[in-house]
């Protein structure tokens, strides 16, 4: 049962929030352990259907957890209290469901929870990574600098996503008009400039007769082929979620397609090295830090590898050693994780290495941008030419035959 209460310190601050518990007297003991005066306590209303499909779409954004990251840092750095830090960051927070949670956070805190005890209650906002960080920072007693170090990763993150978006979004944006365009012709204009073809009973070039079928065919099934298209892509996106081999093929084909397989290569060794790095850091253990890395990598062919340089690393072996056996990860990488197990620097070597394959895919992603744009121009130009040559060829013919 939830209770919402408004409450008030000994210090005179007001608090607003909810608590869950079994009855009022039950709400009124877990307040009052938080040292609060209660003010108003009221039986919240229980969420319906709609309000709980409302809370599925609701989420936290790259970029309000990279501003939330840096901001809690920077107060925490400051000597500004915990609790104090999160309340302020959840008052000036505009993402309502961000800034509850954010309360919530502070209520546990002040509970006498550990702040990674909080934050792993809502993992739909903080991950495993999150989490761990924090964790390890609060074992070595330097939180301070496991939030810098989540500060300074998940801005390095967020940005890197956010070239890779920039560059991929204007040429998905005209592959996406230009079908919108084609589309509409055929519905709209392509029936009118080829009805008067049709009636001359003449014999139609291939390409009017194909173009003629299309338009046919969108008009008469169009309904029918959205139904498909979005059943295709549904049905992909839920096998894709819950058969774990369509999960893993679709995976191994991202770093297995020519050009594009590159890059996402490039993307998950800069992910790979960079938490290990991160993690390592922030005085995880390695065998957590491998576990965490492998729960974070977002490919399951990946995950896997790491997954088995973790029992390696248990019975006595090597991160270098399992990596061997893999052609996913190249031999640099490799050699070089194995030079910092040797002269016992591996944190400062996979920091170069993140850094050097965040840079390599910065630098493919603006190249392939540029090789883009002059093939969409080809192809877009190549079916104007396909669609004028279809309906002028025949009515040269008509004029010819005069």
């Amino acid at each position: 049962m939830e209770f919402k209460y408004t409450g008030r310190t000994r210090e005179g601050q007001i608090q607003k929030g909810s608590i869950d518990a079994g009855s009022k007297k039950e709400a009124v003991a877990a307040l009052q352990n938080r040292n609060l005066i209660i003010l108003d306590l009221i039986e919240g209303e229980r969420p319906t259907v709609l309000t709980q499909q409302i809370t599925i779409f609701q989420r936290v954004r790259g970029k309000e957890m990279v501003a939330f990251s840096r901001q809690l840092s920077t107060l925490f750095s400051a000597r500004i209290p915990l609790l104090e830090a999160l309340r302020v960051l959840a008052r000036q927070t505009s993402n309502k469901y961000f800034s509850q949670i954010i309360f919530e956070v502070a209520n546990e805190i002040e509970a006498g929870s550990l702040l990674s005890k909080a934050l792993a209650k809502y993992p739909k906002v903080f991950s495993q990574f999150f989490v761990n960080m924090i964790r390890s920072g609060e074992v070595s007693g330097g939180l301070d600098k496991a939030l810098n170090y989540l500060a300074d990763y998940l801005e390095k993150q967020y940005y890197l996503n956010s070239k890779i978006r920039g560059a991929m979004g204007y040429p998905a944006f005209i592959l996406g008009t230009f079908i919108l365009i084609g589309v509409l012709m055929m519905i709209l204009v392509v029936p009118q400039l080829t009805s008067f073809l049709v009636e001359t009973g003449q014999e139609l070039p291939l390409p009017t007769k194909i173009l003629i079928g299309t338009s046919n065919l969108i008009m008469g099934w169009g309904w029918l082929l959205l139904i498909i298209v979005v059943g295709l892509i549904v049905g992909c996106a839920v096998a894709i979620n819950r058969l774990p081999e369509a999960r893993r093929m679709v995976d191994l084909a991202k770093i297995k397609t020519p050009i594009f397989g590159k890059i996402f290569t490039g993307i998950y060794l800069a992910r790979l090295t960079d938490n290990l790095s991160t993690l390592i850091q922030g005085g995880l253990p390695i065998l957590q830090a491998l576990q965490v890395a492998a729960d974070v990598v977002g490919n399951v062919v990946y995950q896997k590898i790491i997954m088995e340089a973790k029992e390696n690393v248990r019975i006595g072996n090597t991160i270098s050693s399992c990596f061997y056996n893999y052609p996913e990860i190249p031999p640099m990488v490799t050699q070089m994780i194995a030079t910092g197990e040797q002269t016992g620097s591996v944190d400062d070597i996979l920091r170069k290495l993140s850094s050097f394959y965040t840079k390599e895919v910065d630098a493919m992603v603006a190249t392939l941008s540029q090789m883009i744009e002059p093939v969409l121009i080809v192809i877009l130009g190549g079916a104007v030419a396909v669609l004028v040559a279809s309906i002028l060829i025949p009515i040269y013919n008509i004029a010819a035959g005069m």
